[in-house]
């Protein structure tokens, strides 16, 4: 039988709406339209991505909502500030996750298609806690990549001929 990777469900007592306005308060800050804008945008969906793709997908200049490219990056370290988002480097960019609500877990990424796999295994976890008793280290927290290539990666690819091409 496979063994689950799966990523356990967190309770949590606030939404990340109501997260985020109890951190703004907290700082004598307004919740403007921009920044419900992008916080809507970033939790309708759990996906792991940077920058750049997330302003390709928040509305144009001269539309409704629109969110300047300043604003969204202010925007999004407020977030990891106020522990809604993670944020890592990989590549040389910016990647961010869901922090708030969501589980302790690592992640495999495939080096052609660059898609993330989450998980979560007790083994890691008692391999760093054990690590950690002997060293005498007080683990606050982990990240664990995997890099490699993905199932639908490794399938052969049929090149085409010259005769299919008619």
């Amino acid at each position: 039988m496979a063994k689950d990777y799966s990523l356990q469900h967190v309770s949590v007592s606030l939404s990340p709406q109501e997260r985020f306005d109890e951190y703004l308060q907290s700082r004598a800050m307004r919740n403007t339209q921009q920044r419900r804008t992008v916080l809507e945008h970033v939790f309708s969906h759990h996906d792991h991505f940077d920058v750049e793709t997330l302003i390709e997908q928040l509305p144009d200049k001269g539309e409704a909502n629109y969110v300047s490219r300043p604003t969204v990056y202010r925007t999004l370290t407020e977030f990891v500030d106020a522990g809604l988002l993670r944020k890592f480097e990989l590549g040389g960019r910016a990647i961010y996750e869901h922090d708030y609500g969501y589980p302790e877990h690592d992640h495999m990424v495939c080096n052609q298609c660059n898609q993330f796999f989450e998980f979560h295994s007790d083994e890691i976890n008692n391999i760093r806690e054990s690590v950690a008793q002997d060293y005498r280290f007080r683990v606050t927290g982990h990240r664990l990549l995997i890099f490699g290539i993905c199932s639908d990666c490794a399938q052969p690819r049929r090149q085409k001929r010259k005769q299919d091409l008619i």
